[in-house]
C-alpha cells in the first residue's frame, strides 16, 4: 500500500484497528507513569500525646482515644495510600500489535506525512521549526514528530511549541500517536519502525 508517494507495509499500516487493545495499551502505559510516591500517615506515625481525651461513656462523643484518631482534625487518615508501583506486566505481541493498529487508525485518517529530513541548521532555531510547520500546513494541530534517531538540535527546536512532540522510534508509543492529529515521520526510520512493530 501507499501513503502519498511512500510505498509501506500494510501489515504494519493496514490492519483492522480494535478500540479495546489499543485502550489496554493505553492504560498499561498511563500505570507505568505514575509515581506512586503519595503517602499519608497512620496513627502509628503521628506525634503527639497517647492521652484518652474524654471518658470511653457519657459525654456523647465518640469513644475516640488519643490526638491520633482518623476522625479529629490534624489526625491520622484511616486506609489511605502509601507509597507503591502501578507497573504491570502485558504482553510484548499485544504491544506490538497495538503499534501496528495506532499507525494504521491514522493512516486510514489520512493523517500521516513522510519527509526526508527537517531541516534546521547547526544550532536549535524555533522560528525554523514554525516555518516547517506552516509549510507542512500543519500548525494548530497536535503534530508528533517520529526520527530515525534522537536529534537534539530538532528536539530543542520543537520544544517550546505545545502542540508538537519529538520522538526517536525506539521511543514510538500508542499513547502518543493516539495524541497526535498528525504523524511526521522520517523516510529513513521505516525500516526501525518495522522493526519494533513486526513480530
Amino acid at each position: 500500500m501507499k501513503i502519498g508517494q511512500v510505498e509501506v507495509k500494510k501489515e504494519v499500516f493496514g490492519i483492522d484497528v480494535k478500540p479495546h487493545i489499543l485502550w489496554e495499551v493505553v492504560r498499561w502505559q498511563l500505570a507505568r507513569r505514575r509515581q506512586g510516591t503519595h503517602s499519608t500517615k497512620t496513627r502509628g506515625e503521628i506525634q503527639c500525646s497517647g492521652r484518652k481525651l474524654l471518658p470511653q461513656k457519657g459525654t456523647g462523643h465518640a469513644r475516640r482515644g488519643d490526638r491520633s484518631a482518623n476522625i479529629l482534625v490534624g489526625g491520622a487518615v484511616a486506609h489511605g495510600p502509601k507509597p507503591r508501583d502501578y507497573e504491570y506486566s502485558l504482553p510484548k505481541k499485544v504491544r506490538r500489535l497495538a503499534l501496528r493498529m495506532a499507525l494504521s487508525s491514522k493512516a486510514k485518517e489520512k493523517a500521516i506525512t513522510f519527509v526526508e529530513e527537517i531541516k534546521i541548521g547547526d544550532e536549535p532555531k524555533t522560528k525554523k521549526a514554525i516555518e516547517f510547520l506552516k509549510k507542512k500546513k500543519l500548525d494548530g494541530k497536535k503534530v508528533l514528530i517520529v526520527l530515525k534517531e534522537k536529534d537534539e538540535v530538532i528536539y530543542r527546536s520543537f520544544r517550546n511549541l505545545p502542540n508538537v512532540r519529538v520522538l526517536p522510534v525506539e521511543g514510538l508509543n500508542v499513547y502518543d500517536i493516539l495524541w497526535s492529529d498528525q504523524l511526521v515521520i522520517q523516510k529513513s526510520g521505516l525500516e526501525d519502525i518495522y522493526r519494533r512493530t513486526l513480530p
